[in-house]
């Protein structure tokens, strides 16, 4: 008799977990997902068109809080834990819930759920999210098409709406992300990659995303999510690590498996970190993997009419699961508050309405800094009334898109950017070289 599994999830790594592993599998009957981290994303439907002959009636998909009468109710033999970015202590938790509730705890690994594509593939992956993958891809891509390389990017999933129609994305114009209906936090990864002038891939069924992005590229990037594995097989694995947080490499699920996997180290925000944080950093990652090359880099940031800062009251909007989940309390915004001399760094925690209230709440570690979070069209809207609420004299939206663009904001708004750039050698070119140099002698 088939085993009755759960996957416990957020919206990503749990519905690749099912596709590759389960949805064919006879030994394994999934009767539910459960969902976390992420609002909004629970009370769905997995669809059958993505579940497969198996489940003609898709899969529910509940919430995380639901566990334990979840594994009773339905008899449940197996929970797969299937998200990222969380504390060991997290890990070992959830895993008690579950075996106390009586079923088995299981972790599936890379080798298990990896995609190998006929391309070569190089993976950019974290220690913590962000760490700075997002600059780092767009470097890679740029570094690749310089060298004459056709640039493809596939990001990690970020399905939020119908999973349906999501489960193969492309964006090669700003347009498309009108047409698939994106969220804040999709547009900001996706954005950029076509302002580079670069096709970028996102869904759910990852073996059809393959198959369809390698059919026009080179050489693939993964450009991960959170601190995620890999989806595709890398034959060159980057990991970016943020020296802010130097030990949360060896704390912090699945963290330590890319360390332990990478080929290259990239220490990112060395100019912003103390030179004993960056040395702990580059420590832990060589203790585990001594034989990673090491690229030292900074996020150097860019203000349009950073004047107007100086003596001013101004608020910070960063990016949204960085500062929640990501537990940063600040970043390149604060950064650029500190630096052009603002009076004031104004905490909008009193102003917040709504689920914006709610995310403070949730996450108290969070500094006086406004994420942004835009899951729904309501909290788009609840954002915007946070702002408007706020009495600042100036906005700095240090968000990795122009969040200007997609909502009013009723006071003077400055745009934050960062992009990588290596310290001394070797550099992201050098490596990249190296890397073509031998698969051209391999093939």
């Amino acid at each position: 008799m088939a085993q009755r599994v759960l996957i416990l999830g957020a919206a990503g790594r749990d519905f690749h977990n099912f596709n590759v592993f389960f949805r064919h599998h006879p030994d394994y009957e999934v009767v539910a997902f459960t969902a976390t981290q992420i609002p909004f994303i629970e009370n769905r439907r997995y669809p059958p068109e993505l579940a497969g002959e198996r489940y003609p009636h898709g899969i529910p998909i509940l919430s995380e809080d639901e566990l334990e009468r979840v594994i009773l109710e339905q008899r449940i033999d197996v929970a797969v834990f299937s998200y990222s970015d969380v504390s060991y202590e997290h890990v070992m938790h959830v895993s008690a819930r579950v075996m106390a509730a009586g079923a088995s705890f299981l972790l599936l690994g890379p080798t298990q759920t990896m995609l190998t594509s006929s391309k070569p593939v190089v993976a950019i992956c974290a220690s913590r999210t962000g760490a700075g993958k997002s600059q780092t891809s767009r470097a890679v891509a740029r570094t690749l098409r310089e060298l004459g390389r056709r640039v493809v990017s596939v990001r990690h999933p970020m399905p939020y709406g119908d999973l349906a129609a999501q489960a193969v994305q492309r964006f090669a114009a700003m347009e498309d992300l009108d047409r698939y209906h994106v969220t804040i936090e999709e547009r900001e990864e996706y954005e950029p990659h076509i302002a580079n002038g670069g096709v970028i891939y996102a869904g759910v069924d990852y073996e059809r995303i393959l198959r369809q992005a390698e059919a026009e590229a080179d050489v693939l990037i993964w450009d991960g999510g959170n601190n995620d594995l890999p989806f595709f097989k890398p034959d060159l694995w980057m990991v970016v690590i943020d020296p802010h947080r130097a030990d949360h490499g060896v704390r912090y699920f699945p963290s330590e498996v890319n360390l332990r996997k990478a080929d290259v180290f990239i220490i990112n925000k060395v100019e912003t970190a103390s030179f004993e944080q960056v040395e702990q950093a580059r420590e832990i990652a060589l203790q585990l993997n001594p034989t990673a090359t090491v690229i030292d880099a900074a996020s150097p940031i860019f203000v349009e009419e950073h004047s107007l800062i100086r003596g001013r009251r101004v608020l910070v909007i960063e990016d949204g699961p960085t500062l929640t989940h990501g537990e940063m309390k600040y970043g390149a915004g604060w950064v650029a508050a500190r630096r052009f001399g603002a009076a004031e760094v104004i905490d909008p925690r009193p102003y917040a309405v709504g689920t914006i209230a709610e995310t403070f709440a949730r996450y108290p570690q969070t500094g006086p800094i406004l994420p942004a979070m835009g899951y729904s069209d309501q909290q788009v809207a609840e954002l915007e009334e946070t702002i408007r609420r706020t009495p600042a004299d100036v906005v700095l939206v240090a968000t990795p898109i122009d969040l200007r663009r997609l909502i009013h904001i009723d006071k003077p708004a400055l745009r934050v950017r960062y992009e990588l750039q290596e310290v001394g050698e070797p550099t992201l070119r050098q490596v990249l070289e190296r890397f073509l140099q031998i698969r051209n002698a391999a093939m």
